[in-house]
């Protein structure tokens, strides 16, 4: 369907925004790709019919109407951080609602819970619930991520470890169905959208208003990083191994947070350990890593200035907060899996050979467990509870992606799936969507996509919240065969652990 100044959607758009002509731009506009349209990845091309900016949830209704009476798919856009521009709709066509004006933030004193707007960014949030009485919750780091799409699909950062996921932190949410109608959800009140909501939230609805609870900000933190240079990659693979190791400790405290980056730079261990300096220098790390080049401790008594470090990270100066032309892929280690020693010799030895097209890349290990593993897998929709730790892979091209590029980054995992017994369990995180898997919402949702798929079909029966990797309607064909065995080895291996205490 066109757009056209005169055409029905553009005047019932306009209509829906009480005719304010800040809040609506279509493709006649001037400049409009670059100011309204604004695709993060810049090697895939989107053109929406429609970007809107409501004010307010009765005005996203009404233009979640006028999309779905045209025929057309929506998408919410809250920090526009998508890699494969889902967020704009992922192919043409799509009507885009911008959360930018959802910002109200209101913290209760007396349970501590805060409701938030869902176009409210990361870093904004940070110092709301800052500001409100020293309050804090799990999410990722980068500042300018917004809550309404990393709130619902996982929501992963430092101190995961303690307080779990972004969602996790969700009690319950306002959100706008394809129906129109503006609706509560919990776990009391329409609890199969919340359940959906937690881990899928693009493919059912969009979400105005979140109610979290937050917890104290700790205390003194430690920051730390141990930087390792490339004479060769496949020096490095000893180091890893011992990191692995350390991680996968059963007994490690749930206040170190760990990550691991590979770049053409080298190789950096670093992360943030939840309290005092005499308690982390009890972990002794600089005798677990020896062999560095540089080390850095900081210690932060003050939540604002970590969180503002750590938005400061190297693959967060480079990439995180700007539109580039960009490749990503991930993996979940999903059943708690390491990577056997000779997969790891494997893939750093592969980093040495091959061709990587650009010298803007990243492997990126993050460490996982913890209170997110706590929750059952069925619990909400977000469907990784038994990761050890996740693979991301990013690299930016100058100008456009080179096809080497994108080779090197599917040989990682295929280097990794190739040496991991079980390989076929691995997962993919979907805050990392990657448009090139064979069946996205399988990776994304595993074992929870068919309950994703049967509640689809009810609330949202036209899949008017649609993008190229969205929960399909029930019976949409599918592999029929859900990665089960990483789950049964993490149940084992939680009960005996039960059993050992």
């Amino acid at each position: 369907m066109g757009s056209s100044q005169s055409s029905p959607l553009v005047s019932g758009i306009k209509a829906a925004l009480g005719w304010d002509e800040k809040l609506f731009a279509f493709p006649s506009k001037f400049a409009y790709q670059l100011e309204d349209v604004r695709p993060y990845n810049l090697t895939i091309p989107v053109k929406p019919v429609a970007v809107t900016y409501p004010k307010t949830s009765a005005q996203v209704a009404a233009i979640v109407k006028v999309a779905a009476d045209a025929g057309l798919k929506v998408q919410p856009r809250s920090g526009g951080h998508s890699y494969a521009n889902y967020c704009i709709g992922g192919v043409d066509g799509a009507v885009v609602i911008d959360l930018r004006h959802l910002q109200h933030f209101q913290m209760d004193r007396t349970t501590w819970k805060a409701k938030v707007g869902g176009g409210t960014l990361l870093g904004d949030l940070t110092k709301r619930m800052h500001n409100a009485g020293n309050r804090a919750m799990a999410h990722g780091t980068c500042p300018q991520v917004g809550i309404g799409g990393h709130a619902t699909i996982g929501g992963l950062g430092p101190s995961s470890r303690l307080w779990g996921t972004a969602l996790d932190h969700v009690e319950e949410v306002e959100v706008v169905l394809a129906d129109s109608r503006i609706v509560r959800a919990s776990a009391t009140e329409n609890p199969d959208i919340f359940w959906a909501v937690k881990g899928a939230g693009a493919s059912f609805g969009i979400v105005t208003e979140f109610v979290v609870r937050t917890e104290p900000e700790p205390g003194e933190c430690v920051n730390y990083s141990y930087s390792f240079t490339v004479g060769s990659y496949a020096t490095l693979a000893a180091t890893f191994k011992t990191w692995q190791k350390f991680v996968s400790d059963p007994d490690l405290t749930r206040k170190f947070a760990s990550e691991v980056i590979i770049s053409e730079l080298g190789m950096i261990i670093s992360g943030t350990f939840f309290g005092s300096q005499a308690e982390f220098n009890k972990l002794e790390m600089n005798k677990k890593f020896p062999g560095y080049k540089d080390h850095h401790t900081l210690i932060f008594k003050d939540w604002l200035g970590l969180a503002a470090h750590w938005g400061e990270t190297v693959a967060l100066r480079l990439a995180g907060g700007l539109a580039a032309p960009l490749v990503s892929k991930s993996l979940t280690f999903n059943g708690a899996d390491l990577i056997p020693d000779k997969a790891v010799d494997k893939l750093f030895a592969y980093l040495d050979r091959v061709d990587k097209g650009t010298l803007v890349w990243f492997i990126i290990f993050d460490l996982a467990g913890g209170a997110v593993n706590d929750v059952a897998q069925d619990a909400t929709s977000y469907a990784h509870r038994d990761a050890l730790f996740y693979l991301q892979s990013y690299a930016v091209g100058i100008g456009k992606v080179k096809s080497k590029t994108k080779n090197f980054l599917t040989g990682v995992n295929t280097t990794i799936r190739d040496g991991m017994p079980g390989g076929q369990d691995f997962g993919a995180y979907p805050g990392y969507v990657d448009p090139t898997l064979v069946n996205g919402p399988l990776s994304y949702w595993r074992t929870n996509l068919p309950r994703l798929q049967q509640i689809k079909s009810q609330v949202d029966p036209r899949d008017v919240f649609h993008n190229p990797q969205s929960v399909p309607l029930a019976g949409t064909p599918a592999p029929t065969s859900a990665p089960t065995m990483a789950i049964a080895r993490v149940r084992v291996r939680k009960v005996l652990a039960k059993l050992c205490f």
